[in-house]
C-alpha cells in the first residue's frame, strides 16, 4: 500500500515535468524505458555482482578509485554502474569501458522491481545520499545488502529530511553500511534515525582518485592540442553556470593587456550549454574561440601560432578555449595557474574543487559552496583557497594574484599538500563493501586510518524487508 502511495505521489510530481519537456521543449527523456519501466539490460553473467549507483558526472568520477580497487582485489566480481543524468551516463561509458552502464529507474515500484530482477545484484552501493524509498525497500525485501558510500548530507538537506524523519528512519534501517565522509554527516544521520553502529566515518574518496602530476599524459595532450606553452599563465573557469562564464570573460578582458601571457579556458558544467557559451564568446564579446570538440587529436588547432613561435602581440590575439567534451575537465585542471570553480556564484552550491587543488592551482570559488562545506572548511582552514563575492571581486583577486606570483605558488602548494594528507578513504570504503559480499561476511571488520566505528553489524538481519 505504501509503495503505491509513493507511486501516485511521484506521478503527480513527475508527469507534468515529463509532459512539459516532451510537448513544450520538444526534449526526449534519455533512457526512458530504463527509467520508467525498469527495462535495464538484463545481466547475463552468474558471477557475484555489485550494483554501483552514481547520480551524475561528479559521483561517476568519484567511483574510479573504488572500481579500480575492487577490480584488483576481486576480479571475479561483476561491477555494473547506473546513473541518473545523460552526462553521467556518457562519462560512465567513457570511464568504464566493458562495464554494464545503464540509467537508474525512477522510484516507481514496478520500475525498481523490474530493474532488480534484471540485474539480480549480490549487493548494492549507493554513492553520497541517493536514497529512494521504493528502491531501498524492494532491495531489502529481496535480501540484497545495501551500502551508502562516500555519504554526505548538507545542512539544507538535513533540514528537509527532518520533516520526514519517520520515513528516513525506515529507509536508513534497511541499509547495512553507512560510510560517510565526516563526523558531522554521521551526527546528522543519527539524528534522522540511523543506528550509530552501522555508521562508519571513512573520509572522502574524492581525495583518493585525484591526479597531482601536471605532466600526466591526458593533461599533456590537452596542452599540446590547445597550443599552450609551459610558461603561459592559464586561467580556467570550470564547472560554470550562467552567468559565471560572462564574469570570467570580463575579468580576462580587463587583465589580459596587463598580463600579456594570460590565457582563458572555459568549461561549462552542462553539455547543453556548450553552444550557448561558444556564441557568447564569439558573437557578444567578439573573441576568437577554439572548441576542444573541433580539434583533431593528431594536430593543433588551426590558425594559432604554436607556443614556441608565438610573439607578444599574438598572445593578445590568442583565442579563448572552450572545453566542450565530457570527462576531460579533471585533466584540464592540470593546465591551470589559477582555477575558478563554478556553481559558487550561483545557487548551485558549488562544484568539486578537489581536482584543481590536487594539481596545486591557485584556487578561487564563490561564497555559495554548501554542497562541499567540509572540503571548503579544510581549504580555507589551511589558507589554501580564496573566496570571491562577485564578478568585480573575481577581477580584483585575479589582478592581485597575477601581480604576486609567490602568492600563487603558496596557495597551490598548500592545496596540493592538503589533498595528499586526506587520502585513504578508498581502502576503508572497499573493505566495508566487500564485507557485504557472500565470501566476505564472516571476515574481520576492516580497519583503517579513517574508520572511527569499531564494528560492523554482526550479521545481516533476516527481517530487513519486513
Amino acid at each position: 500500500m505504501f509503495a503505491w502511495l509513493l507511486n501516485v505521489t511521484y506521478l503527480a510530481l513527475l508527469l507534468p515535468v515529463l509532459l512539459y519537456r516532451r510537448c513544450i521543449q520538444r526534449k526526449s527523456v534519455p533512457g526512458w524505458r530504463e527509467k520508467l519501466l525498469g527495462q535495464v539490460p538484463r545481466r547475463a553473467g552468474k558471477e557475484p555482482c555489485l550494483w554501483l549507483h552514481a547520480v551524475s558526472v561528479g559521483e561517476v568520477v568519484q567511483l574510479q578509485p573504488v572500481i579500480a580497487a575492487l577490480s584488483r582485489s576481486s576480479p571475479e566480481l561483476e561491477l555494473v554502474i547506473s546513473t541518473t543524468t545523460a552526462t553521467g551516463f556518457d562519462v560512465a561509458r567513457q570511464r568504464y569501458p566493458g562495464r554494464q552502464v545503464f540509467y537508474f529507474p525512477f522510484d516507481f515500484s514496478w520500475a525498481v522491481n523490474a530493474a532488480l530482477s534484471r540485474i539480480n545484484p549480490t549487493a548494492i552501493a549507493l554513492v553520497e545520499l541517493e536514497l529512494w524509498p521504493n528502491f531501498v525497500f524492494a532491495a531489502a525485501r529481496r535480501g540484497i545488502p545495501l551500502a551508502l558510500v562516500n555519504g554526505r548530507i548538507s545542512e539544507r538537506s538535513f533540514r528537509g529530511y527532518r520533516r520526514i524523519r519517520p520515513l528516513m528512519r525506515a529507509i536508513l534501517s534497511k541499509i547495512d553500511v553507512l560510510a560517510v565522509q565526516s563526523e558531522s554527516y554521521a551526527t546528522r544521520l543519527v539524528a534522522l534515525g540511523a543506528e550509530r553502529a552501522r555508521i562508519h566515518v571513512t573520509g572522502s574518496i574524492k581525495f583518493d582518485g585525484v591526479e597531482t602530476d601536471r605532466a600526466n599524459p591526458r593533461t599533456a595532450e590537452l596542452r599540446r592540442l590547445f597550443g599552450l606553452a609551459e610558461n603561459e599563465t592559464v586561467f580556467i573557469a570550470g564547472s560554470t553556470q550562467d552567468p559565471e562564464e560572462r564574469l570570467a570573460i570580463e575579468s580576462y578582458l580587463k587583465l589580459r593587456e596587463k598580463i600579456r601571457d594570460l590565457r582563458l579556458i572555459l568549461v561549462p558544467r552542462h553539455k547543453e550549454r556548450f553552444d550557448e557559451v561558444a556564441r557568447l564568446v564569439r558573437e557578444e564579446f567578439g573573441l576568437a574561440l577554439v572548441r576542444r570538440s573541433e580539434l583533431n587529436p593528431c594536430e593543433e588547432f588551426p590558425g594559432v601560432t604554436p607556443p614556441a613561435r608565438r610573439d607578444t602581440n599574438s598572445v593578445l590575439q590568442a583565442p579563448v578555449m572552450l572545453l566542450d567534451t565530457l570527462g576531460e575537465l579533471s585533466a584540464c585542471w592540470g593546465l591551470a595557474t589559477i582555477a575558478f570553480v563554478g556553481g559558487s556564484l550561483t545557487s548551485r552550491g558549488g562544484q568539486n574543487m578537489i581536482e584543481p587543488a590536487g594539481y596545486g592551482a591557485a584556487l578561487l570559488f564563490g561564497p555559495n559552496t554548501w554542497n562541499f562545506k567540509d572540503v571548503v572548511e579544510l581549504l580555507l582552514g589551511q589558507e589554501a583557497a580564496l573566496v570571491v563575492q562577485s564578478g568585480d571581486d573575481l577581477t580584483a583577486r585575479l589582478d592581485k594574484l597575477l601581480s604576486d606570483r609567490a602568492k600563487i605558488s603558496e596557495l597551490g602548494d598548500r592545496a596540493r599538500s592538503l589533498v595528499a594528507a586526506q587520502r585513504g578513504a578508498t581502502a576503508s570504503t572497499v573493505g566495508l563493501i566487500k564485507h557485504l559480499l557472500p565470501d566476505q561476511k564472516t571476515s574481520q571488520h576492516v580497519s583503517g586510518p579513517h574508520v572511527k566505528c569499531t564494528a560492523l553489524p554482526a550479521r545481516l538481519s533476516p527481517n530487513r524487508g519486513d
